[in-house]
């Protein structure tokens, strides 16, 4: 599943070619998608110019003069730029066509994405009004962990990964990060103390800007907006390497489950 820093990549791949640019023409060939696509997306956005790209989480966020469109990857979605010679594939669902001939392009093999639309103020929108600070933001810090985490009995990999605490710290990231953090995932939130969650809180930034450098993670469906995919897995830690040496202590990686996500970890370095 495309995580932030995959979001991220689409989006500032996307941004210098549609950003500035009036749509054209919509193409919906599949509707039923998460969320059924909505009714008249075309007259909705027919002539609008695309005034400002940028996410919020996972949430790709096209600011238009009177609405924004709101685009979630979902498990299998990929945004790409083509052009009108580019051969549509089965999974390719919706175009946007602007006014220079750029077509941003819609694929979603699995049908979990969605694409919607408001005309109100996006911050009260209920898929995004209470969502958690952004991780590569000031207002994210270990002292905001800490202080959130007081009393709190659950695994400290779930803590992070909810989004309501911070956003877009999905599971690949949350097992890096934790490793990097030498944090033993099951350990309970609020059994941390403060100067380990401001260690975390760099350790997730550090983890997600360097997938972002990358351009993202590809473990099976994610390219970025011009069909390459991301390179980031090379740097995986212990993600997807269960029973493999820790590359640290040489101690074989253990895997387990937590809130039914594989979990990996090293017993050794993370206490």
């Amino acid at each position: 599943m495309p995580e932030l820093p995959e979001v991220e990549t689409t989006c500032r791949g996307i941004k210098p070619h549609i950003e500035g640019r009036i749509i054209q023409e919509t193409v919906v060939r599949q509707a039923s998608l998460r969320w059924p696509v909505p009714d008249r997306l075309d007259q909705l956005l027919n002539g609008l110019r695309i005034e400002r790209v940028d996410r919020r989480a996972k949430y790709l966020l096209l600011h238009t003069e009177k609405g924004v469109l709101i685009i979630h990857l979902g498990m299998s979605g990929s945004l790409r730029i083509v052009n009108r010679e580019q051969e549509i594939k089965k999974h390719d669902h919706i175009d946007w066509v602007f006014s220079d001939t750029t077509i941003l392009r819609f694929n979603d093999p699995r049908r979990f994405g969605a694409v919607l639309w408001t005309s109100e103020a996006i911050t009260e929108h209920p898929l995004l009004k209470e969502l958690g600070p952004e991780p590569l933001l000031t207002d994210f810090n270990g002292d905001y962990l800490y202080r959130l985490s007081k009393k709190r009995g659950l695994a400290v990999k779930s803590f992070i990964m909810d989004s309501h605490i911070v956003v877009g710290v999905g599971n690949i990231y949350a097992n890096e990060a934790l490793f990097m953090a030498g944090i033993k995932p099951t350990r309970a939130a609020g059994l941390i103390s403060l100067a380990r969650y401001r260690t975390l809180a760099d350790c997730i930034r550090n983890v997600l800007s360097s997938a972002i450098e990358q351009g993202g993670t590809t473990l099976r469906d994610f390219v970025n907006e011009t069909g390459k995919p991301g390179y980031f897995k090379q740097q995986l830690q212990v993600y997807g390497r269960a029973g493999a040496p820790c590359r640290t202590c040489l101690t074989p990686l253990t895997e387990i489950r937590i809130a039914n996500r594989s979990t990996v970890f090293c017993r050794r370095c993370q206490k």
